[in-house]
């Protein structure tokens, strides 16, 4: 008895298709009729007909298959985003006029902003009045570039009416930078500099409003404007500032100290906190897999047999004093 094909959302396989999918692999081709309890085969494409045989169709190789459904859903992506963009930039200049959305707590120099459309509306609306200084924290390694181009507009105007651009990432953009090519086309005072570990995401403009987010997903933030803690969160940045090592316009280089490098000091740092693989990746920026490598080059470098003991060996080594 066929089964009825339940409707799913397009773009999606569903269990039946999958079902029918792999039966096509495995015997090379299959009847027409059976290939209609899923038609969301022929949508895909995984699917397509026999030059031989009109009644049957023959699947499309999973490797051919996956990448161009991959850059359909690319490309979904892309334009949401441009429509995003397009719709902040509407909604930029009438900040001003209607600022009801906002929670209340205006008069203590804070307000709460909810959603990500009216978040870059807040903060493109902000820095299209910047003349002096846009300051940056930027944690999580390499930023995406599609993330990184909707901010060129925001950093061009700064820059263009004289002010400066302060960016702190981690570590690992240094080993990931192709996002950061984009900064070789910006004109004026602009400094990129990195450091193991950051805090939460910052935007300072003008020492005078700041943006941080709410909440992980950050479709909440939060725009302040009281003097006191503006003060207090650009004396943070600045001490990070120089703590953090140069990349842009002239990068410091990053030596090994006796075999250790800075990113594997600041691995063996956490180490001795006890920190899980997961918990060492997420505070550094970088994928699980990667953190691992360098684990295993450290226990590797020490002759450590064992986890407990790499922490004594770490300890003994004195890894940890060496100079940044």
């Amino acid at each position: 008895m066929r089964m009825e094909h339940r409707s799913h959302d397009a773009g999606e396989l569903c269990e039946a298709g999958r079902r029918i999918y792999v039966r096509a692999l495995r015997e090379g081709h299959l009847h027409a009729e059976e290939a209609r309890a899923a038609p969301c085969l022929s949508d895909l494409g995984l699917l397509h007909p026999d030059g031989q045989d009109d009644r049957c169709l023959r699947p499309t190789a999973p490797a051919v298959a996956l990448p161009r459904l991959l850059g359909a859903i690319d490309s979904r992506i892309t334009a949401q985003r441009r429509r995003e963009s397009r719709l902040a930039d509407v909604f930029a200049p009438l900040m001003d006029l209607d600022r009801r959305w906002t929670s209340a707590g205006d008069s203590a120099g804070a307000a709460v902003i909810h959603g990500r459309l009216r978040i870059n509306a807040a903060i493109d609306h902000v820095a299209s009045k910047a003349q002096v200084e846009a300051l940056a924290i930027q944690p999580g390694g390499s930023r995406p570039v599609d993330d990184l181009l909707q901010d060129l507009p925001r950093t061009h105007g700064v820059l263009a009416r004289g002010g400066r651009l302060r960016t702190l990432y981690q570590h690992t953009t240094r080993h990931s930078p192709p996002a950061l090519t984009h900064y070789r086309d910006l004109e004026g005072d602009v400094e990129v500099r990195t450091l193991s570990e950051l805090p939460d995401q910052l935007l300072v403009f003008d020492r005078r409003v700041a943006f941080l987010p709410v909440n992980k997903v950050r479709d909440t933030a939060v725009e302040i404007r009281q003097q006191a803690v503006i003060d207090y969160l650009v004396t943070v940045f600045d001490l990070l500032w120089r703590l953090a090592v140069p990349l842009w316009p002239t990068p410091a280089p990053q030596r090994a100290s006796n075999g250790v490098t800075p990113r594997q000091r600041a691995i063996a740092a956490l180490l001795t906190d006890g920190l899980s693989d997961t918990e060492i990746a997420a505070r550094l920026g970088m994928n699980v897999r990667t953190a691992r490598v360098h684990i295993a080059k450290l226990s590797a470098f020490l002759n450590s047999s064992s986890r407990a003991q790499l922490g004594y060996l770490i300890g003994r080594s004195g890894i940890l004093d060496l100079p940044v």
